[in-house]
């Protein structure tokens, strides 16, 4: 791997003055119908590259997004429609023409079951690599997670192994390992406005995270396509911080409402309880297995932090996680509470 293991621990800046972030190249989105996708596509149509995305005939969230709804979301890019686990339509649809300068990746499993993460985190990636090396793709840039770093999960052994193979692939590449996104973080806003009580795992300070907007990042993976400081590592990333907990997140939004917090705890171990529970039952029901690991998920964000963690203690450390940007969760949750933004569903919430 060349350069260091990890990227800069500095903050992040990009230069809009550089010369070289205006070379117009052609690029190839995957997942660019979701949220951060969706930022990326318009980061890079922005800075002046011919973007192409790959998007399902019905895409999103339970495949609402028509095709022309589809084409309104990506203005500026050009949209193939087809099934990206389809390897005739990535080759006779995607890689037919044109070259692509290089692959950014957003793409990711939508409920990280076994099947769908293998599927997506893994093969289908496998599968864009192979196309991209044979037609000439020198560069990929891989939205990852920060969560790989502690393996424990399906999802996150399907997307380390992807990781590997890029490494060893022979392309420039970046991997970019954010830590939590606005919109994870956000499922309890309107449960507490109607009066409802604020959920915390143990105190609500078992975790911390730096919450990165889909903004911030999207710019931070266009920057990965020309910063040469930012290829051939791993990057972990994260938002302006300091780090937050769950309990701090809690006593800010009733501040907001101004509110007296009444907070509710609820044990993690609940958590894993309920996958035990499930795994025994799908040993006749085998759906339900798939479940059980949807529990294991939320049990593992309920007690690990999104941060870098540090390899000769085995903690999390804030100060060795590095950020980006300058949009931070507390204004994103004003403008929730404000009504001037509105949160988009994600397809996984613990809450």
């Amino acid at each position: 791997m060349a350069g260091s293991a990890y990227g800069p621990t500095a903050k992040h800046r990009l230069n809009m003055n550089d010369s070289s972030t205006s070379e117009t190249r052609r690029i190839l989105v995957l997942g660019g119908t979701g949220t951060i996708g969706r930022a990326t596509v318009a980061a890079l149509v922005g800075r002046g590259h011919q973007v192409v995305c790959i998007a399902r005939p019905k895409a999103g969230s339970g495949g609402k997004l028509t095709q022309e709804k589809t084409t309104q979301l990506l203005d500026g890019a050009e949209v193939r429609f087809g099934n990206i686990s389809d390897s005739t339509f990535l080759t006779e649809k995607v890689f037919d023409d044109q070259p692509f300068h290089a692959v950014v990746s957003c793409l990711a499993s939508r409920t990280g079951e076994p099947k769908d993460a293998w599927a997506i985190d893994y093969q289908a990636h496998m599968d864009v690599l192979a196309l991209a090396k044979e037609s000439g793709v020198q560069q990929m840039v891989l939205l990852s997670a920060i969560c790989v770093q502690k393996p424990r999960l399906v999802f996150q052994h399907a997307k380390l192994q992807f990781e590997t193979a890029l490494t060893e692939s022979g392309l420039t590449y970046s991997i970019v390992r954010p830590t939590a996104y606005f919109k994870s973080l956000v499922g309890q806003v309107d449960r507490v406005k109607q009066g409802k009580s604020f959920l915390l795992f143990g105190d609500g300070k078992l975790t911390a995270c730096k919450p990165i907007s889909d903004a911030d990042l999207a710019n931070y993976l266009a920057d990965c396509l020309r910063d040469v400081s930012l290829q051939n590592k791993i990057l972990p990333i994260g938002g302006p911080g300091p780090a937050i907990t769950l309990l701090e997140q809690g006593e800010y939004l009733f501040k907001l409402l101004d509110r007296e917090p009444k907070f509710k705890s609820v044990p993690a171990s609940l958590l894993s309880r309920i996958a035990a529970i499930l795994d025994g039952l799908g040993k006749i029901v085998p759906p339900l297995a798939a479940k059980a690991e949807l529990a294991r998920i939320g049990h593992y964000y309920a007690t690990e932090s999104m941060l870098v963690l540090n390899p000769d203690t085995g903690l999390y450390d804030a100060d060795a996680t590095p950020e980006t940007g300058s949009d931070t969760l507390f204004d994103y949750i004003q403008q929730l509470v404000d009504g001037s933004e509105t949160a988009d569903r994600v397809d996984y919430d613990l809450f």
